[in-house]
Parts: C-alpha cells; sequence; structure tokens
C-alpha cells in the first residue's frame, strides 16, 4: 500500500482515487488490534508523551491526550497546498468519504464494502479534486516527503509540548520507550533517545522491535532489549 502511492498516475483523478481509499483505510477505519489501546491502558495514569512518525491517527483514536502527542511527519488526516502558498492544513474526512462513496464503495461498520455486481471506479469526479483555497494549486497530504512539508500551527504547538516534556523531566528518572523504529528515519527518536539516555544516568532506554533490539555500548547498562512482536510484548506486560 505504501509504494502505491509513489505510482505515477495518469491524472489527478486516478491519483485521488488511490489516496482516498489509502486515507480512509489507514487514517478513518478502526484500529483491527489492540496494541495501541494495550499500550495507553500502560501508560495512561504516568506521565508520558508520544513521539511518533506514524501519521495514521492511531494513538488518539486509542485515548492518548492531544497535548502529550506530537506527529512529526504529518497525518494522513490533513491536506496542505502542494506548492505551498500558505502554512495552514485542512481537515480531509469529509471528502474522503465523499471521494470513496463516488468509487462505488458503500460503508459498512465504518469499513469499505464492495456491492454485488458493482464495478469499482478508478478514478473520482473532477469537482471531488482538491485545490488550494488560495492559490488553486493542488492540493497534496500532509506528509513529509520533501521541503514542501507544511509544519503548520497544530505542528509547532505540538513540538513545544515535546520540548517542555523533555525539560521537566532533565536529569531526572525517565523511560524511553521505543517501539519498532527502523532504520528509515532513527534520526527523529532513535537516535536522540540513545543521545538523552547518554546524557542522564537515571534514565532507561527501552527497545521493541523484532529483528532490530539492539543499542550502542556506551549505553548497554542502561537499556533493555526486547526481540519479539510490539503486541505479544505489550500483552504480557499488560497482564
Amino acid at each position: 500500500m505504501y509504494s502505491g502511492g509513489f505510482y505515477p498516475f495518469e491524472n489527478l483523478a486516478e491519483h485521488w482515487a488511490y489516496w482516498s481509499r489509502y486515507i480512509f483505510i489507514n487514517r478513518y477505519m478502526d484500529i483491527p488490534k489492540p496494541v495501541y489501546e494495550t499500550l495507553f491502558n500502560l501508560v495512561k495514569d504516568k506521565d508520558y508523551f508520544v513521539l511518533t512518525t506514524n501519521v495514521d491517527h492511531c494513538f488518539q483514536k486509542s485515548g492518548f491526550a492531544k497535548d502529550r502527542l506530537f506527529y512529526t511527519q504529518g497525518d494522513y488526516g490533513l491536506f496542505q497546498c502542494s506548492e505551498p502558498c500558505h502554512d495552514k492544513t485542512y481537515d480531509n474526512e469529509e471528502v474522503i468519504r465523499e471521494m470513496v462513496k463516488a468509487q462505488g464503495f458503500v460503508m459498512k461498520d465504518n469499513e469499505l464494502c464492495t456491492p454485488e455486481g458493482i464495478k469499482l471506479k478508478m478514478e473520482i469526479p473532477p469537482d471531488l479534486i482538491p485545490y488550494c483555497p488560495h492559490c488553486h494549486k493542488p492540493m497534496s497530504m500532509n506528509l513529509r516527503a520533501d521541503e514542501t512539508f507544511v509544519e503548520d500551527e497544530g505542528w509547532h504547538r505540538a513540538a513545544n509540548w515535546y520540548v517542555q516534556f523533555l525539560q521537566r523531566y532533565e536529569g531526572k528518572h525517565i523511560l524511553f520507550l521505543e517501539l519498532g523504529v527502523g532504520g528509515n528515519t532513527p534520526g527523529i527518536i532513535k537516535y536522540p533517545f540513545w543521545r538523552m539516555t547518554m546524557q542522564n544516568k537515571k534514565a532507561v532506554y527501552v527497545c521493541i522491535n523484532k529483528g532490530e533490539a539492539f543499542v550502542p555500548k556506551d549505553i548497554a547498562t542502561q537499556s533493555i532489549c526486547l526481540d519479539g512482536d510490539i503486541g505479544e510484548v505489550l500483552e504480557e506486560l499488560h497482564f
């Protein structure tokens, strides 16, 4: 699904037919597994903060407080100007649902279903293609892919919340819990967590990552690495 987002679609109607399905499934459908809910139950009574490169909003849908979240890479639920001519983002749920329905899908229990005998359309109607209300260039997803990514007011507010949280626990007992960070963007979570653990002898770093649970030797005595499925490990911790 992720790879399909890089396909050179013939036109914007085809582009948004694909992306509307992608966004609806990943952003607006119910979460298929209880992993996020299990994590929330483990931390809800603690002073926590979530730094994430995920853009599917699963943390907030599972009960995590909005002012304890920093989505660094954007949100599937937001559009922005592709130029961009300004730094505002726009909620897209209403138009995404319209795009999906226009292709022939019906929604049952907040899931996409194909009526029997209906051939799905591979394009959306031209009047549903989103354009910037200011410069009238095509809209794009608010996802960090290049220098056009918009860091809107909400992004900067969340960034400040994260900084304030770290300042509150500077030099104090703190757990840096890394869940499933790979080699795509290690500079956002993994490397800073290593660095902050190294700088604070009261800190503990925990990594739960199937096949990629490792740590630098400089913080080995402050670390716990668990090579396993995140959902299974959290379930064991919860019960």
